[in-house]
């Protein structure tokens, strides 16, 4: 994982543990949603960080926290498509 519970609770700006559980499992999402956008093989995923990736992928977890009833995933990967658009593989 290229994000930390602490960390990421910090951007949120989350200060109880209540949501732990649903946090991780949006940060496990996030990143893979990061990796799958950057077309990078979840193997050679952490290699391939930069902090425009950490920052694409706090950016998508804030989106499914904040969204979590309503949240358009089209409209967030297109989002992440803008945001790593200059770091994007050609192909798998």
């Amino acid at each position: 994982m290229i994000l930390t519970l602490e960390e990421t609770k910090k951007y949120l700006r989350v200060d109880f543990d209540d949501d732990n559980e649903l946090i991780e499992s949006f940060i496990m999402t996030g990143e893979k949603l990061v990796a799958d956008v950057l077309r990078v093989e979840p193997e050679t995923f952490e290699q391939s960080v930069t902090e425009q990736t950490r920052l694409a992928a706090l950016y998508a977890v804030a989106y499914l926290y904040e969204h979590r009833e309503e949240a358009d995933h089209h409209a967030l990967v297109m989002s992440l498509r803008c945001l790593l658009f200059g770091e994007r593989q050609v192909g798998f």
